[in-house]
């Protein structure tokens, strides 16, 4: 009898294991992740707030980066991308300025009186549900509540409550599309929890398909990074999140505070900063979960307002808004480097420079990815003639997920892609293996 046939309990005990194991780790989500998600007030919240933000980001354009060399110069990119970062830049904002918004009624609304947060939350889900109707939205979108702790979990659910009545009772029963709740300052399984019980509830209220509602996780909090057993609880969170958690963002300043770093160092690139994405890419990494960085907190505004400025004045004002452009495009690129495709925007003159920064880090490495690639899609085909198996195809995937990522976000075009040797049918695949897989059937067939 051969050691397979006779521990073949063993080999049932370690499939029904690695069963579990794919479960928990289907590997990264094969759909679009936008690359910032911007933050405004509820009480601001109109249908229209998202085609103004993008009125006012082309302004600045304007007014600060108006040519590729100024817009270079002002972020802080090569001088080589700007005829292309710039055109590119000017397309995406005319197009699609806000990739994602998030109507906030946690720090970006405060503590305001129950009638008025009740009011504002059935205004604003009627306004979502109209700017359905106009069909006028951003491609993700979702509200952020208050937090599951103890002072503040029952008005976050009531809240959600009355917004999304409003919402489905405006839209005829209709979520927008990539519709996503936010749940700040997470610190125990039992509030995830409590929020999955919830979303179920309104499901059923409102004859929702199970699983239809989904939230994001905050982590903000000392507590969230090391539980007091001396274990990093991410992914009990996400456990307890029951199939409904589509990302995780990192609360910057709200993290930093609870370090007891004091306000003028508190940063986006801070050390505690970086520790804490660390272990959120460790604790999530093959999860499907999206991970989102945080905002830079120095605004790109004039600091003189009105008409009749001086020149000094109006060379006051450009410097002020370079130096944030500066600050941002660093942050955006620490945040790229360590892995980070997604962060926060809070104002509609950070737009320019968040696109900017990203297609200039795409495009830096467009030649030697596509090469790449290129080489891998000729080995694939190959080992795909010969009837071998190709058994690369994480590294594939990794340098396709280069050119998704670069496409989604506006940085290259399926021109650039198709150089590597992918049609546009491919592409759409989003999956190196299903590339590979196609193309033996077509070959079979």
């Amino acid at each position: 009898m051969s050691l397979s046939t006779e521990a073949e309990g063993i080999f049932e005990a370690l499939a029904s294991a690695n069963r579990k194991l794919s479960k928990t780790y289907p590997g990264e989500r094969p759909t679009r992740q936008p690359i910032h998600t911007v933050y405004g007030g509820a009480q601001l919240y109109k249908a229209e707030t998202t085609q103004r933000l993008g009125e006012l980001a082309l302004a600045s354009l304007t007014a600060y980066g108006g040519t590729p060399a100024e817009l270079a110069a002002g972020v802080g990119i090569r001088k080589d991308l700007a005829e292309t970062v710039f055109a590119r830049v000017e397309a995406k904002l005319r197009r699609e300025a806000v990739e994602d918004f998030r109507i906030d009624f946690e720090d970006g609304f405060g503590a305001r009186p129950d009638s008025e947060e009740d009011e504002t939350a059935r205004r604003a889900g009627g306004e979502l549900a109209r700017g359905m109707e106009a069909g006028i939205l951003p491609p993700f979108i979702g509200i952020r509540i208050k937090s599951f702790g103890e002072e503040w979990a029952r008005r976050g659910a009531r809240t959600l409550e009355l917004f999304v009545d409003a919402l489905l009772a405006g839209s005829g029963g209709a979520l927008p599309q990539n519709f996503v709740v936010t749940l700040p300052k997470v610190q125990i399984p039992e509030q995830p929890q409590a929020l999955v019980r919830l979303l179920e509830r309104l499901e059923t209220r409102h004859g929702l398909a199970e699983g239809s509602l989904r939230f994001e996780l905050m982590i903000e909090t000392t507590q969230a990074i090391i539980g007091p057993d001396g274990y990093c609880p991410m992914p009990a969170l996400l456990a307890a999140s029951a199939g409904r958690c589509v990302g995780a963002h990192l609360g910057t300043y709200d993290f930093t505070a609870s370090c007891n770093i004091t306000a003028a160092l508190q940063a986006m690139d801070h050390p505690m900063c970086d520790l804490a994405k660390g272990l959120m890419l460790l604790s999530f990494a093959g999860t499907g979960i999206f991970l989102s960085d945080g905002a830079t907190n120095v605004m790109p505004v004039p600091v003189h307002r009105g008409q009749g400025l001086s020149a000094a004045q109006l060379e006051e004002n450009r410097a002020a808004v370079h130096g944030a452009w500066q600050l941002s495009h660093r942050h955006v690129r620490h945040s790229l480097e360590g892995g980070f495709y997604q962060g926060w925007d809070l104002h509609p003159a950070q737009l320019p420079v968040r696109y900017a920064a990203c297609y200039a880090f795409f495009l830096e490495s467009l030649q030697s990815a596509s090469e790449r690639l290129k080489n891998f899609v000729e080995k694939a085909a190959q080992a795909t003639l010969v009837g071998d198996v190709f058994d690369d195809a994480a590294t594939g995937q990794g340098l396709l997920n280069y050119f998704l990522r670069a496409y989604n976000c506006g940085a290259i075009d399926l021109a650039d892609i198709e150089q590597t040797g992918l049609t546009p049918a491919e592409v759409e695949l989003r999956s190196f293996a299903k590339i590979l897989a196609a193309r033996r059937a077509r070959l079979g067939g």
